[in-house]
């Protein structure tokens, strides 16, 4: 399987799917947090393919940007 390198902001191509393996790797999380944060609908966005539930690196680096914090008590708000 061919490593995942992380890219900039707008090199996304929405054409790309994440196995849940690939995400989790991606985001540096285990399959099994990533797999829970889905399940309470905390998690990226995702698409289903019949069973099967992809990632496109768009709704993991969106995820990512929404999770990010200057203190352990204040979120960095998102730009207009």
């Amino acid at each position: 399987m061919a490593d995942i390198e992380h890219t900039s902001p707008g090199q996304g191509d929405d054409s790309e799917f994440f196995s849940v393996e690939e995400a989790a790797r991606y985001l540096r999380l285990t399959r099994s947090t990533l797999d829970h944060y889905r399940c309470q609908g905390r998690g990226p966005v995702y698409r289903k393919h019949g069973a099967r539930v992809f990632y496109t690196r768009t709704s993991l680096d969106t995820w990512s940007n929404r999770h990010t914090y200057v203190s352990t008590s204040e979120r960095i708000k998102p730009e207009s």
